[in-house]
């Protein structure tokens, strides 16, 4: 039977469709569900350490939030901030959320350098505490959404703060003890 030019239409039709649903998809989170379920994670080791008592817990809690939020501000500042100022043309907003970085920062290495019940451990866990949130909600309010609207690959700037979180993850977090 001789195929007819509708048959092939059809055909050519059925197989870029084929070849259309096997490309490979987009893994993972794009880069604002990314940044936000970041902002989730740490915010949850604040309501967690706020619970412990005891002196151990606090600490290896303690060492979590300082190694997510050294990661995070790192993954920001390298790959976010920069096509997000270009793009949405707020740098004032960019410089106040590295400024808010710069801050966390400090605050960490000195909850790093300390230990629970030294005079202000705690207090230091509870203000940086206070200052990401604050930073988070500058984030999600006011950035994310001017960053939706511009034409920056969420999709594939995912992929990029993904692979260099867990690049960092790595090369930061402290040699697992074998049980």
């Amino acid at each position: 039977m001789a195929t007819t030019a509708k048959t092939k239409a059809r055909k050519t039709s059925t197989r870029a469709a084929t070849k259309a649903s096997a490309a490979p998809k987009t893994v993972g989170p794009d880069a604002l569900s990314l940044l936000t379920a970041d902002h989730r994670e740490v915010d949850d080791y604040f309501d967690e350490y706020e619970t412990l008592t005891d002196d151990a817990a606090k600490k290896a809690l303690a060492d979590k939030i300082c190694l997510a939020l050294k990661v995070h501000a790192q993954i920001e500042e390298e790959f976010f901030y920069p096509p997000a100022r270009e793009e949405t043309g707020d740098g004032d907003l960019i410089d106040e959320a590295i400024v808010e970085h710069m801050g966390a920062k400090t605050l960490i290495a000195q909850i790093e350098a300390g230990a629970p019940g030294q005079p202000l451990y705690d207090a230091k866990i509870k203000v940086l505490g206070e200052q990401v949130r604050h930073h988070v909600k500058e984030e999600e309010e006011e950035l994310f959404p001017e960053v939706r609207q511009t034409k920056i690959d969420l999709d594939a700037l995912g992929a990029k703060l993904a692979a260099r979180k867990a690049e960092l993850m790595a090369l930061l977090a402290p040699p697992s003890t074998p049980i």
